[in-house]
């Protein structure tokens, strides 16, 4: 099957009852919005909870119908993806709604930005290009709905001023926002007034009950808890804004996941190039995140795969390194967990990365680092281009007071001297003081 031409606002077409990716793409450039994908779960036009709603702050729904995949960048055509399996769409789901929203701008600056439907041959089903957005921050793209049980993908091209709140405010999403006072209470009445011409008030009989013997008190109900409001912040680390503090944005407990993903700009093999950066990326790169730690009883290691050291999450270091991943795509990348109810123990973690093999340094080498705690708002940053020879990189350090962590952002390029190794060079730099022995995976 060939591909689809745009489809016209308010066409559909039928869709497999199977996985399909759905992509949102766009542009990039200079003043150009950042730009997110989400979804939808609609019964009656309206969320049940918000569970319902899948975004970057809650990547997947509890059905495992809909999930947030996120982002990659291809030569400035960037892509935000999200995986929906209708085949496992609770029976009483009428919609998905697909949409977007604009963080710093609205859809007016997005250029191409558009919405494709595919099968997992990566066949495009359909596609909707928006080209009329002017002052819209939030749009809904696309639906998939049921019709006499089959499924169909209908453009929609809806959009909202109020960005990503109006948006899941308008579909019963409760979001994370200040409360508005409550209206004043109303004051009691007091005796009615005749009113002139009104007949007369009437007095009637009162009847006493007869007397009803003591029931036993009920027991107290727990008061029900409200719904937890969803919070639709995100972080940024900048050269500017280079630090964030885990528990003023909402990341008290629980685990938060270090994600490193990446792409190869361009392949090359051998050394050399007119600016004098040194490249030589493979189809086999392997990158390999890492942290160094050190505990509040001064306790200090590493966690890598070199030498099987992935960590533990319960227990010391509460640290654990996901395993092993050679594609950097962004839905698994390089994963490290960090266990933040143990925050108290750790005096300061260095995130970083190595080349382990393909590669003699990350010229050309395009790489995010998000840091996803699980009951806050996401941090991320990308990392500076690299111009100089350099096979390892510190990312972010985290630093503990026993209260709380701020993550700093540092994207710090390293360059190993002759025969010493990329974690003897970061361990120098930060200066850990740690023993190194050779090692392999």
């Amino acid at each position: 099957m060939g591909a689809y031409m745009s489809m016209p606002k308010g066409s559909n077409v039928p869709v497999p009852t199977s996985a399909l990716r759905v992509e949102l793409g766009w542009r990039s450039g200079q003043g150009v919005p950042d730009v997110d994908a989400s979804a939808l779960v609609l019964v009656a036009g309206k969320v049940r909870s918000d569970a319902d709603f899948v975004f970057y702050n809650q990547p997947s729904h509890t059905s495992g119908a809909v999930r947030h995949e996120g982002k990659r960048n291809d030569g400035g055509q960037v892509i935000d993806a999200l995986s929906v399996d209708l085949a496992r769409v609770e029976p009483v789901v009428e919609t998905v709604v697909l949409a977007a929203s604009a963080d710093g701008g609205s859809f007016g600056r997005v250029p191409g930005l558009h919405i494709r439907v595919l099968d997992t041959r990566g066949t495009e089903i359909a596609r909707f290009d928006s080209t009329d957005a002017t002052v819209e921050t939030a749009f809904v793209l696309g639906e998939f709905y049921r019709r006499q049980g089959a499924w169909k993908f209908r453009a929609v091209g809806q959009g909202y001023g109020s960005g990503l709140e109006g948006l899941a405010t308008d579909y019963g999403i409760t979001v994370d926002e200040p409360q508005h006072a409550a209206p004043p209470a109303v004051a009691p009445q007091g005796p009615a007034t005749l009113v002139q011409g009104s007949p007369p008030p009437v007095a009637l009989p009162v009847t006493v009950p007869p007397p009803v013997a003591p029931q036993p008190p009920m027991p107290p109900q727990p008061p029900t808890a409200p719904p937890t409001p969803v919070r639709l912040s995100k972080v940024t680390l900048t050269k500017e804004a280079p630090s964030v503090s885990l528990s003023k944005q909402g990341g008290t407990g629980g685990t938060m996941r270090v994600n490193l993903n990446w792409e190869v700009r361009k392949q090359f093999s051998g050394w050399g190039s007119k600016r004098g950066r040194a490249v030589a990326m493979h189809a086999d790169l392997d990158l390999d995140l890492c942290a160094l730690y050190e505990l509040s009883d001064g306790r200090k290691g590493v966690v890598q795969a070199l030498g099987n050291a992935f960590g533990a999450l319960h227990q010391p270091p509460f640290i654990h390194l996901d395993g092993d991943d050679r594609t950097g795509a962004v839905a698994s990348g390089e994963n490290l967990t960090i266990n933040l109810d143990q925050k108290q123990y750790f005096r300061r973690l260095l995130i970083f990365v190595t080349i382990y093999e393909g590669a003699r340094s990350f010229a050309d080498l395009h790489a995010t680092v998000t840091l996803q705690p699980q009951n806050g708002a996401p941090i991320d940053f990308s990392l500076d281009e690299c111009t100089v020879p350099s096979t390892v990189c510190a990312l972010a350090l985290i630093t503990g007071n026993g209260a709380d962590l701020v993550v700093q952002r540092e994207a710090r390029y390293l360059i190993p001297a002759r025969g010493v190794s990329p974690q003897r060079t970061v361990d120098h730099a930060y200066g850990w003081g740690m023993n190194w022995t050779p090692g392999r995976k």
